[in-house]
């Protein structure tokens, strides 16, 4: 067995290294847990940082000013810095000075705001900004993590390639396993040490031209998912804030149940509808090589968590999923005809087109109702594609509910005083669009 089949993969989202403390918190993880086996671990851009990239990048677009943003999450990075250097002396870097590694990855980020050229889409000038959180997160970890004794720290940037669609780059598999197996293999050679590599999540790379794409958000989950899969890993870890893949948000319903095993069918079916705990597409490729994926948490990481994999296992309590700014799209045909596969196929494109993916659907004889996440942008680009067909109307700051293995009570708890604006029912899945 090579090193590379014993490789446990690791995953930390943005709330695992939000700060000093928290990225302490996972050198301690990876020296009780990685045991002298290989370990690749990929990171979340720290905290709220996407958010706050996303509010400068459309500063920049826009050709506002964003200098008091960029100054502050510069600052935010740099203070973490300066933490990691006193509590973990290294012999090349002054805690009192800036570290220059950060001081030059923040000059770059400068360089491309500022020469945002406007041939570029809004979503390619986006992937070319906001890719900088899990940029700076990966090398902060990095830094702390080769002060580990008797370990091998490696620090390499994304070797993900994706074609050119812009904030969901498509995987080009043959061409990343290449990749992956070029840049990353032959750094786990057996000599007794820990060999440990960090990654960045989230990002990749066109495959003729290099241009930095990103895989949807939350994607670093995909991510490790990708790296698994290319490096035949043993297993994925991903650390939370949560004891495992509960039945609902414990912040909206405290009293969710941890599943301690669930088949990876299940799992797939409640990413899809929305559980936040993990990305949608992780799921399939660890799936199609069997690799088990399991949900810890940081906060407590000797729990067992929740294991997925290819599994039997009885009834399940149910589930309860919510997902927030929601927008709720009826089209009616203009001459009070029916809703035929004809208008439906123009409907379809035209959301494919704008890049709005369908919750839930619904048709009637002279209407159909689509639920979406909300963007105003992409809701315009809709409605103009569609204005000389049909007549369209929408609501926004919709919530959508769904619950998985739903029964008579949980129907009726989740229900209970509100308006339901759409609603829909199948063996396994009940689900309703209503107002916030």
């Amino acid at each position: 067995m090579t090193a590379a089949n014993q490789l446990q993969v690791y995953k930390f989202g943005g709330a695992s290294v939000k700060d000093a403390a928290a990225i302490l918190n996972l050198k301690r993880i990876v020296e009780t847990t990685a045991q002298g086996r290989p370990l690749l671990i990929v990171v979340s851009a720290m905290g709220k940082t996407t958010n706050a990239l996303e509010e400068i990048f459309d500063l920049a677009y826009t050709e506002r000013d964003y200098s008091t943003q960029l100054a502050a999450v510069e600052m935010y990075h740099n203070q973490v810095s300066t933490d990691l250097g006193k509590a973990l002396p290294h012999p090349y870097i002054n805690p009192n000075e800036l570290d220059p590694e950060l001081v030059a990855l923040f000059k770059e980020l400068a360089y491309r705001l500022a020469n945002l050229s406007p041939s570029k889409t809004y979503d390619e000038g986006y992937d070319q900004v906001v890719s900088f959180g899990e940029t700076l997160s990966s090398y902060l970890v990095y830094y702390a993590l080769t002060s580990i004794s008797n370990a091998n720290v490696y620090h390499r940037g994304s070797t993900i390639v994706t074609d050119a669609t812009w904030r969901e780059g498509k995987v080009h598999w043959e061409e990343t396993e290449k990749k992956i197996r070029a840049g990353i293999q032959d750094l786990f050679l057996p000599n007794g040490d820990t060999h440990i590599i960090v990654t960045e999540g989230f990002v990749g790379s066109v495959k003729d031209d290099h241009r930095t794409t990103t895989l949807g958000r939350e994607g670093s989950d995909y991510s490790a998912a990708i790296f698994a899969y290319c490096l035949r890993a043993e297993s994925v870890t991903i650390w939370k804030d949560v004891a495992g893949l509960l039945s609902a948000d414990p912040k909206l319903f405290p009293d969710a149940v941890r599943y301690p095993e669930i088949s990876y069918q299940e799992t797939i079916e409640m990413a899809y509808y929305g559980a936040s705990v993990i990305h949608p597409k992780t799921l399939k490729p660890l799936a199609e090589r069997g690799i088990p994926l399991r949900v810890r948490s940081f906060l407590d990481p000797g729990a067992p968590g929740t294991l997925i994999h290819n599994c039997q296992h009885p009834a399940l309590a149910p589930a309860f999923i919510r997902k927030t700014e929601q927008c709720l799209l009826s089209f009616e045909s203009k001459d009070f005809a029916f809703i035929s596969e004809e208008n439906l196929e123009v409907i379809f494109g035209a959301l494919a087109q704008a890049r709005l993916k369908i919750n839930l659907m619904q048709n009637s004889a002279i209407s159909f109702s689509v639920c979406t996440d909300f963007s105003e942008r992409r809701v315009q680009q809709l409605l103009a594609l569609l204005a000389g067909q049909f007549r369209t109307h929408y609501n926004a700051g919709l919530l959508l509910f769904t619950i998985k293995n739903y029964d008579a009570a949980s129907v009726a708890r989740l229900t209970a005083g509100r308006e339901l604006l759409l609603e829909q029912r199948t063996r396994s899945t009940f689900q309703f669009v209503c107002r916030g």
